[in-house]
């Protein structure tokens, strides 16, 4: 079990149905292309699911104007999926009730509906002690390791980004930086030393229809959004403008090409 949290829909699950997805992995498993897994994945992103949960009221305590104050409190404890051979635990999510159905003893569990972005952060909570999710695991079932959900789940954050770092049709170039930006450099060091989410980063110049600035991959796991704030901020003494720095998650084909063979200005020791 796990009773980490997750958000929860106001659609009844009863009224969950995800056809397109259903038809995308029974395509996808028929052909197994690099277009129908794309169209697979998408499908899963947009969709949403039923994970069965069981739901206790736990007595609780409070002091309120110096009295105390019995009350309750929720909890959720996800029942989870167990490799027989690796042992690993995944969280088993469901396309539809019928398809939840199938799962002995969750008849009577309560239901909660949930989307991909939920599910990957409870994946990656290393409270979870998940080694990722399995739709329709006792169907046409398609499971989906936390590697694989960590990757979907920045590149998808990237696009939906208010402000995509390189512009759709722009040129560009990427290569070494004409000289070595020593306090720029040191200043990103300290601060990812303080983020335990942060993997690894690399330095590269990017020129963009003839503007160049910085480029930094991040190899990372976690929020997207707050990295890169905190990455921007420490850097924004240091450059000229917003637009001279360029982040991406080393996810993306792009960032992994343009890094090949390069060390990383800075890895997370095991001490951090």
């Amino acid at each position: 079990m796990s009773d980490l949290k997750v958000e929860n829909s106001k659609v009844p699950a009863e009224k969950i149905k995800n056809p397109k997805l259903v038809e995308a992995i029974e395509k996808m498993q028929a052909d197994g292309s690099k277009e129908n897994i794309d169209a697979m994945i998408t499908e899963v992103v947009k969709a949403r699911f039923i994970l069965p949960a069981n739901v206790k009221q736990i007595p609780n305590a409070h002091t309120q104007n110096g009295q105390t104050v019995m009350g309750q409190s929720t909890q959720v404890q996800f029942r989870l999926l167990e490799n027989n051979q690796t042992k690993q635990k995944f969280f088993g999510v469901f396309t539809d009730i019928d398809e939840m159905n199938k799962w002995n003893g969750t008849v009577g569990s309560h239901k909660v509906v949930t989307d991909f972005d939920s599910l990957a952060g409870m994946v990656m909570d290393p409270k979870s002690n998940t080694e990722g999710f399995v739709i329709n695991a006792f169907g046409k079932s398609v499971t989906f390791p936390k590697p694989m959900v960590i990757s979907i789940k920045q590149q998808f954050d990237y696009m939906r980004r208010e402000k995509n770092t390189i512009a759709n049709g722009a040129q560009v170039k990427v290569g070494e930086p004409e000289e070595y930006p020593i306090d720029l450099m040191a200043a990103l060091i300290n601060h990812l030393s303080t983020e335990p989410q942060v993997n690894a980063a690399f330095l590269r110049m990017i020129e963009q229809d003839g503007k160049k600035g910085y480029f930094i991959v991040v190899d990372f796991i976690g929020d997207m959004n707050s990295t890169f704030e905190g990455i921007a901020d420490a850097a924004k003494p240091y450059i000229d403008d917003d637009d001279a720095l360029t982040l991406m998650p080393f996810t993306m084909e792009f960032a992994r090409n343009a890094v090949k063979g390069i060390e990383p200005f800075y890895r997370k020791t095991e001490e951090e």
